[in-house]
């Protein structure tokens, strides 16, 4: 089904639009974009409109988006493929995400710049709708502080380079969109400094900063925190470390891996309690096993091994994550109470406003593209359209 050749109609679902819930709604999708959002019994009945009736106990969600992912079915970023790409956003509309960042980790000069090159060229030439969009590339690594390396393996983290990155985002079509960086690295603030005035998002991770060199980080532009809590310098009374400035400043937008596993329930409670919906990112950081078995896998050319919901190094070490965005929705409503207005936010709005795509994304509303995840009574992903196309249905095989 193809929103370019039919126009869709979805209808008797809740809707949690952009500026109104509508309950028993429609949503009319026509070349990719959403056209009409109404009550049902408003609706005028017309031809030429394919029909979905979705039952009344389900809802409709804007798309979510990932801004940390590095792979997920078999496939990742280092990859460098196109398979790899093209297997990660046939997988992703089965949790509810119709946007990613194609995430990098810390590895060898070379095989950064060909993962890189082959996102950038991707991004420019990928498929129109029916899959998840890949809307730009996270640099994570190898800008960080081997003190905090976690799963970056540390025999190839560097300093900040400014020289470097511009080589690089030349390499990815200017596609780099989001750096995690270690801002109390030599050359940490003048990349900073360079990525705020080119519209690169600059996000501490990784860092083992204190508060005064996050202070200094956040007035030469960083705004954004890499996965809060994990490989950070955490809070501490005498030194309230990344994890205090996060808290404590709002200009932070702040990355949470909700798997429970990354980061305690309580402690996703507190951060939520403490920055709210419209400091939080829900993320997954997932690696290449997501939604495969329990086993052995690569990340950056380390063994990961994979089970009970776990991904670890050899040493212990967490590893990214196996999470699905849409159970990160899940889990965050039951850590926390807080209400599906709030978790779109931190699905949704939040990563389009700070991509500086919330023009078509991030939300429902007429005119934005038709990135759009109904949700059953479980708070299952049932179905995603991507751009106007059915990406995923449950119970068919796509």
């Amino acid at each position: 089904m193809n929103s370019r050749n039919n126009a869709i109609l979805l209808k008797g679902m809740q809707i949690y639009a952009e500026n109104q819930y509508i309950k028993n709604g429609y949503i009319i999708i026509k070349d990719e974009k959403i056209v009409e959002i109404g009550l049902y019994k408003e609706f005028s009945e017309r031809d030429g409109l394919t029909i979905v009736d979705v039952p009344g106990t389900f809802c409709a969600v804007p798309g979510f988006i990932d801004v940390h992912i590095h792979g997920v079915d078999g496939a990742d970023t280092m990859d460098a493929t196109t398979e790899a790409l093209d297997t990660m956003a046939a997988a992703l509309p089965r949790e509810g995400t119709t946007s990613f960042l194609a995430t990098t980790m810390t590895q060898q000069s070379n095989a950064i710049e060909k993962a890189i090159k082959n996102a950038g060229q991707y991004i420019d030439n990928q498929a129109s709708s029916g899959q998840a969009e890949i809307v730009g590339i996270h640099l994570e690594g190898p800008f960080v502080n081997p003190k905090k390396a976690g799963a970056q393996p540390i025999e190839h983290i560097i300093n900040p380079d400014l020289a470097l990155f511009k080589k690089w985002q030349e390499i990815a079509s200017g596609s780099i969109k989001l750096v995690t960086i270690a801002p109390e690295q030599p050359g940490g603030l003048e990349l900073i400094r360079y990525l705020r005035d080119h519209g690169v998002i600059a996000s501490i991770g990784h860092s083992d900063a204190t508060y005064l060199e996050v202070m200094e980080a956040i007035e030469a532009g960083a705004n954004h925190v890499t996965h809060l809590f994990n490989q950070m310098r955490a809070l501490h009374h005498r030194e309230p470390g990344v994890v205090g400035a996060a808290f404590l400043r709002q200009e932070l937008m702040t990355e949470l891996i909700a798997d429970g596993i990354h980061v305690h329930p309580e402690m996703i409670h507190l951060a939520f309690k403490q920055k709210s919906s419209k400091g939080l990112i829900l993320v997954t950081d997932s690696m290449r096993a997501k939604c495969l078995k329990n086993g052995k896998y690569d990340l950056g050319g380390q063994e990961v091994s994979v089970a009970d919901g776990k991904a670890l190094l050899a040493d212990g070490t967490l590893a990214g994550s196996i999470l699905k965005l849409g159970d990160a929705v899940k889990n965050i409503l039951s850590y926390t109470g807080c209400t599906m207005e709030e978790v779109i936010e931190m699905a949704a709005m939040n990563p389009a406003k700070h991509l500086n795509l919330y023009h078509r994304k991030g939300s429902i509303a007429k005119d934005k593209d038709a990135d759009i995840v109904i949700l059953d009574e479980q708070m299952d992903v049932f179905m995603t359209f991507c751009r106007g196309s059915i990406a995923f249905q449950k119970g068919e095989n796509r």
